[in-house]
This record gives C-alpha cells, sequence and structure tokens, in this order.
C-alpha cells in the first residue's frame, strides 16, 4: 500500500527496518528530519537500537566507526559542513573497509552560506574510498537505503546514498516502503570479519609505510571496481523481492533510438523526463541516469552511450578553476568508444536554484541549434549559458 510520506520520514523507517544496533548522528539542514525521525522510533521503543547524540559530525562517524569495528550495524546522516567536518574519519572508515551506511542529504557548501541543493558535499567526498549511489526519487532513496546496508555488509567498503536535500527530503510522496520480514530475508544477520574482540586482541588501521601503502590503496581501489557486481546484483535481488529496481549502476530511459544523450545525477532526471514528454515538437533524448558515481560505471556508460552524436552531462556541482567535475570522467571513460559522442557539460541548480521545465528546451537548443555549441558552460537563473569571461 502506497503511503504519502516526506522524504526525511520515509528514510527513518527505512533505516530502522534494516536494525542497526548504532546510530549516531549530529543536525544539520536538511539532514535532520531523518535522525529526528529515528530517535522517536527509538524512544517510542518501536526500534531496539542505541541513539548516540553527538556534539558534532565528526563525533557521529567516529561513533559510527567504533560501532561496526565492535560488531554493531551502523549508520549516520549528514550534509554540506557537516560532510566536510566528517572527512578526516569517512577516509578512515573507507580506508579500513568498515561497512557501514550514511545519507547524505545534498546541500551546497559555505561560503557563501547557502542551505539549499547541489551536490558540491558528496563530490567533495569523491576520492574518500566509499561507494556513492545517487537516487533520482524518494522511492530509489528507500530502496537503495535496503541495497545499501548489504553491498556494505558483502563489500566491505562504506556506502553514501546520496539524496538531494529539500527537493527530496522534503517533499511528499506516495512511496511503499518493505515490510519488515521483506528487509530482513534481504538482509543477513551483520558481521565483520576484521572486527575487534576483546576476547581475541588483535589491531585495525596499523601505521602502513612506504613499502606497502601503494598495496594497500590498490586493493581498495580493486574491491570499489569489484563492488559493480554486487551494486547490480543488490538491485537485482531486491527488485525481486519488492518488484521494484533502481537501475544497477545506470539506468537508460526515455527514446531509445535518439542520437542525443542526457546524463543526470538525482532528482533533475524526472524535470526532463516530464519536459520532453509534454512536448512531442522537441528533440527526443536517451536519459543517462547515472547511480554509481563510485566506482564509476565506465564500461556500462560506454554501452548507454552506444549510437549518441552528442551526450550532455548535466550536473550540480562545480570545480572551480576547472568545470564540469562529472562531466571530465565521462569524457575519459567514453575515449575507448570506435565513434564518442561529443560531450558537453552543464553545471546548473547550484545553491538550490530551481530548474524549471524549460530547462530542456533550452539544453536541446544550446547543442543542437548552435553551430558551435559550447563544452562548458555554468547555467544561470534564466537558464541561460553563462559566457566564458564570466565563469
Amino acid at each position: 500500500m502506497a503511503l504519502a510520506l516526506e522524504g526525511s520520514q520515509a528514510l527513518a523507517r527505512t533505516v530502522a527496518l534494516c536494525r542497526p544496533q548504532v546510530v549516531a548522528a549530529y543536525p544539520i539542514t536538511p539532514q535532520t528530519h531523518i535522525v529526528e525521525g529515528i530517535a522517536k522510533l527509538v524512544a517510542d521503543g518501536k526500534l531496539a537500537c542505541e541513539m548516540v547524540s553527538v556534539e558534532s559530525e565528526h563525533s557521529a562517524a567516529s561513533v559510527a566507526l567504533g560501532a561496526a569495528v565492535a560488531g554493531s550495524r551502523a549508520y549516520t546522516a549528514s550534509a554540506s559542513q557537516g560532510i566536510l567536518l566528517m572527512a578526516e574519519v569517512l577516509y578512515d572508515i573507507a580506508g579500513l573497509r568498515i561497512p557501514l551506511v550514511m545519507t547524505c542529504a545534498n546541500r551546497a557548501l559555505s561560503g557563501p552560506l547557502n542551505i539549499w541543493n547541489d551536490q558540491q558535499d558528496s563530490m567533495s567526498m569523491r576520492d574518500s574510498g566509499w561507494i556513492q549511489l545517487y537516487c533520482a526519487t524518494n522511492q530509489e532513496a528507500v530502496d537503495t537505503t535496503v541495497q545499501a546496508f548489504r553491498i556494505a555488509e558483502r563489500c566491505e567498503l562504506p556506502v553514501m546514498v546520496c539524496v538531494d536535500g529539500f527537493t527530496l527530503t522534503h517533499t511528499l510522496e506516495p512511496l511503499e516502503l518493505p515490510t519488515a520480514e521483506q528487509v530482513d530475508g534481504f538482509l543477513p544477520t551483520y558481521s565483520f570479519r576484521h572486527g575487534l574482540d576483546p576476547s581475541d586482541p588483535r589491531s585495525l588501521g596499523t601505521l602502513v609505510g612506504p613499502e606497502h601503502f601503494t598495496e594497500v590503496r590498490h586493493a581498495h581501489h580493486q574491491a570499489l571496481m569489484q563492488a559493480q557486481a554486487e551494486i547490480e546484483q543488490a538491485d537485482a535481488d531486491w527488485a525481486a523481492v519488492v518488484g521494484r529496481h533502481c537501475g544497477g549502476l545506470l539506468e537508460v530511459r526515455g527514446d531509445p533510438d535518439a542520437r542525443l544523450g542526457i546524463l543526470t545525477l538525482g532528482s533533475v532526471l524526472g524535470t526532463l523526463e516530464d519536459a520532453m514528454d509534454a512536448d512531442p515538437e522537441l528533440p527526443r533524448a536517451r536519459f543517462i541516469k547515472l547511480r554509481s558515481y563510485r566506482p564509476f560505471p565506465a564500461e556500462a556508460l560506454r554501452k548507454a552511450c552506444e549510437g549518441l552524436d552528442h551526450l550532455i552531462v548535466l550536473e550540480r556541482a562545480l570545480s572551480p578553476g576547472s568545470g564540469g567535475i562529472v562531466g571530465p570522467e565521462v569524457l575519459t571513460a567514453l575515449v575507448e568508444m570506435a565513434e564518442p559522442p561529443r560531450v558537453h557539460n552543464y553545471a546548473a541548480g547550484l545553491g538550490g536554484r530551481d530548474l524549471a521545465l524549460d530547462l530542456y528546451a533550452k539544453l536541446t537548443q544550446a547543442v543542437l541549434g548552435a553551430e558551435r555549441p559550447r563544452e562548458f558552460a555554468i547555467i544561470d537563473a534564466d537558464l541561460e549559458m553563462l559566457p566564458e569571461s564570466d565563469r
């Protein structure tokens, strides 16, 4: 039965269904409603869990790390500056291959202060060694959260579930929540091979010198690349349980025969799909929903781009002094194609700026209607491309 739920409350209930034993968090907009919801479930006796209220996001990540190593399924959530304050510990969690799950309620980074949505916060952690999965809808966020615990525990890697702040976290949608029986049947009992046990003392995270550090990083990289198979398998297995899938590593939607492709991460996909469907006179596009940003699914992306002449990479983040973040990685992945599409990288919706339906028409016109289309541009409030000199 579908329930009308705010995204954050749906996530809180879903996390509870995964039976975490320790949840540690510090409030920050727009993540706060998630952990508030979990805290209420604990207080009402509906979730047997140690809810740890800490003094900072750094401590929240540290408590989650310690809990997972000590043998508890652990969870945390944050956003924006909270993600930055966690950064030291997030690298530790990933480097030690600790299986836990975190929700990132994507929000712009300061300064200047901005509490609205873009994806700069999770993008800033792209090299930390976490699996990063991006959700286009709240239903995907619910289903991805359940999958994330299994992926983390089977791969011994932490998983960050990225959900657009406010756009999803504070939006009411009809959602199908899984049952406790479905989740229990899907998730194994928590275990961590390298966990610490007082009856069998050992060390975790000891000093690694130059003679071994390269091999450690290589092993971590290989583990992330091999996690692609588990991400796809978890999605397929969950679809068999609930009849819904999230696309695995990526999902191709729209017109499969189109020569124009648009790659997105997160909730903007729905806007573009609605715009194309509303006007049959507009150019048709093949939409590529990139769900797994880390590990980056280069092979799957090349397959999704076969037959395209142009590919628009639309992202809600910016690397000042360079341009797009995702776009250059897409371009690198497509170099191996015999006939790669021309890539056009646009940064839009920064700091929560609204992306209206006419974005689709302007994007397609900028690529297909221009004699010399831009390779990179930042999109302003009027959905126009800012000139090169104004970057």
